[in-house]
């Protein structure tokens, strides 16, 4: 029997009836964490993306050739299907095509093409900008345009319910969910109110990011066609404070052997998938 591949156990949640949390990942071993824990998705995201590459704030910085090959890494380190944040594409409607087409090549799941104008542009203040429907439109069709795999999840994302308002942001998935897109990704969505108005005019499977505390019910929002919700980005500040901990305690003196919170030699193996590599070391080298 044909065993599931990392892209149709993708689209399960995707049609299924439950909201699930998805792991976030940022290189292989965190990857292998989320899938030895259970996490159905993991979710490697464009701002975690320019930390874990580049050391720097989510800016747009960040090349494709950066982004694609670390999701490269983390696709083959194991089966756990990834989800990624390609920002604006990269570009122009072109731009986004190319987008689509590396990374379907690394290996992902599903990505999402957002319709926030990408990098800031100048005069903006930091004010958070969207594109036209039209210019929206038009990066939704070259996203379906340069998927070869029809497996691949394609997500029209959209900020718009925290900058625009409900109204333009119903118009905006409502055009975007014609274009051919797999699922809908939606951030900053304020309340219940507005997202039962939301979810009302769509008829694709939701992704929620930024949502209140209040919002966060899985049940609830299950009811309302999300099947994937973001808790953030932890995993990745956690490490981060993992290793400053440990750097600090080792040049102020820790002995190693005194140092608190260290993976176990036994967790280490299990996560470099050292019986496998032992087994091929003793089938291919002894």
């Amino acid at each position: 029997m044909r065993s599931t591949t990392p892209r149709e156990n993708f689209r399960a949640v995707l049609s299924g009836e439950r909201c699930v949390y998805p792991g976030s990942v940022f290189d292989p071993i965190s990857a292998r964490i989320a899938e030895d824990l259970g996490f159905e998705i993991g979710m490697f995201a464009g701002s975690v993306a320019s930390l874990t590459v580049l050391g720097a704030p989510d800016l747009i910085v960040l090349t494709l050739t950066e982004f694609a090959e670390q999701a490269r890494r983390i696709c083959r380190a194991g089966s756990l299907p990834l989800m990624v944040d390609a920002d604006h594409g990269y570009g122009n409607a072109l731009n986004v095509k190319r987008t689509v087409e590396e990374l379907e090549v690394a290996g992902i799941s599903g990505l999402s093409i957002e319709d926030t104008v990408l990098p800031r542009s100048f005069g903006s203040g930091g004010r958070t900008e969207l594109l036209s429907i039209d210019e929206g439109v038009g990066k939704m069709k070259a996203a379906v345009a340069g998927r070869s795999d029809p497996g691949l999840s394609i997500f029209g994302r959209t900020s718009a319910a925290g900058v625009t308002g409900t109204e333009d942001c119903i118009a905006r998935v409502k055009a975007y969910q014609d274009t051919g897109v797999d699922a809908i990704f939606l951030v900053g969505v304020k309340d219940r109110a507005q997202l039962e108005a939301i979810a009302a005019e769509v008829t694709l499977p939701l992704m929620l990011g930024g949502a209140s505390k209040a919002m966060m019910d899985r049940d609830y929002l299950a009811g309302q066609g999300v099947r994937i919700c973001l808790q953030g980005h932890q995993p990745f500040a956690a490490g981060v404070q993992a290793v400053y901990a440990t750097l600090k305690a080792l040049r102020d003196g820790v002995d190693p052997a005194d140092l608190p919170g260290v993976a176990s030699g036994e967790l280490m193996k299990q996560l470099t998938r050292g019986a496998d590599y032992d087994r091929w070391t003793a089938g291919f080298l002894d």
